[in-house]
């Protein structure tokens, strides 16, 4: 969960954002994020576990946004990911986790009372590209949950200041773990495990040009459905898991040519939780933007558009 909230706050033409990429532009780079938290919401009691100690989450991933035109991008990114206790007997893990494909659509961009309103709708897969352990939480490495979401965003811009806004759905398919029975609030006799859908609400605001982006972010997910951790048990896949965290980004343009590279940073924290990590995120990206356009036209490029 704290690397699903981590790349929602990623930016870098994502699909989180409200920016797109020109036509046959391709922006590509890896990225790291470092997560950690002692505490945590037992349902809605906050505790820490002594025998855990200090839970950490570290991602290495790549991620990418082609431009088929500068309405309709489509985007991946690939994450490995490895977690770490440093108290008590249980071993992180440690691998590769979800593929993510999206494709980002901006059907409305028109002056209004001074500024730019665009309107984007976005739609999303995911798939495990490992067979990791779900069943293993707070040290899992993901949910192993094939997910589909779509979102609808709007964003209203003028001259430097800006403000985005985006609601998400997203569908989380059953997962099947290794044992043939479980308990949430009833006994069940069976492997596999009815995975609750979740919804997503992201706010950002700050200044934005074309060389520099910096904003300040809200973002809040809610497990609809689930069940609380029970006193002094492990998380469990369908947990009732909800955050609410705030954080800012930043992103430079360091060589604004025709071949762009761009130096993303960022931090979050959580400050409302349900069986949720009281985290604290710091991540970087650094990326390089291909233009396979024979022949570069900044001028025709849209204001919001890279």
């Amino acid at each position: 969960m704290a690397l699903l909230i981590c790349k929602q706050l990623m930016f870098a033409q994502t699909d989180i954002d409200a920016i797109m990429m020109g036509k046959k532009r391709f922006c590509i780079g890896p990225m790291y994020s470092y997560s950690s938290w002692k505490d945590y919401w037992e349902g809605t009691l906050k505790r820490d576990n002594q025998n855990l100690g200090t839970v950490s989450t570290q991602m290495i991933g790549l991620m990418g946004n082609y431009g088929i035109s500068s309405k309709l991008n489509v985007l991946f990114s690939v994450p490995y990911v490895k977690t770490k206790a440093t108290a008590g007997t249980l071993s992180g893990m440690k691998g590769v986790q979800d593929l993510s494909l999206f494709v980002k659509w901006m059907p409305i961009e028109k002056e209004m009372l001074g500024g730019v309103f665009s309107l984007y709708g976005i739609g999303g897969i995911s798939m495990p590209l490992t067979n990791y352990v779900a069943d293993f939480l707070p040290l899992s490495i993901g949910l192993h949950s094939k997910t589909a979401l779509a979102r609808l965003m709007a964003d209203y811009q003028t001259g430097s200041f800006f403000v985005t806004g985006s609601a998400t759905y997203v569908l989380r398919d059953n997962i099947k773990i290794d044992r043939t029975s479980y308990y949430t609030t009833e006994l069940l006799l069976t492997n596999e495990v009815k995975m609750p859908d979740g919804a997503n609400f992201n706010f950002r605001t700050g200044i934005r040009n074309g060389r520099l982006i910096a904003e300040a972010v809200v973002n809040s997910w809610t497990t609809l459905g689930g069940f609380d951790i029970t006193r002094n048990n492990m998380p469990f896949p369908s947990n009732k898991m909800n955050a609410t965290t705030i954080g800012a980004n930043f992103k430079y343009v360091i060589l604004p040519t025709k071949h762009e590279v761009s130096l993303v940073c960022g931090a979050n924290t959580t400050v409302a939780g349900r069986n949720m990590g009281k985290s604290n995120t710091f991540y970087g990206s650094l990326f390089y933007v291909l233009d396979f356009n024979r022949k570069a036209k900044s001028s025709d490029q849209p204001a919001k558009t890279n």
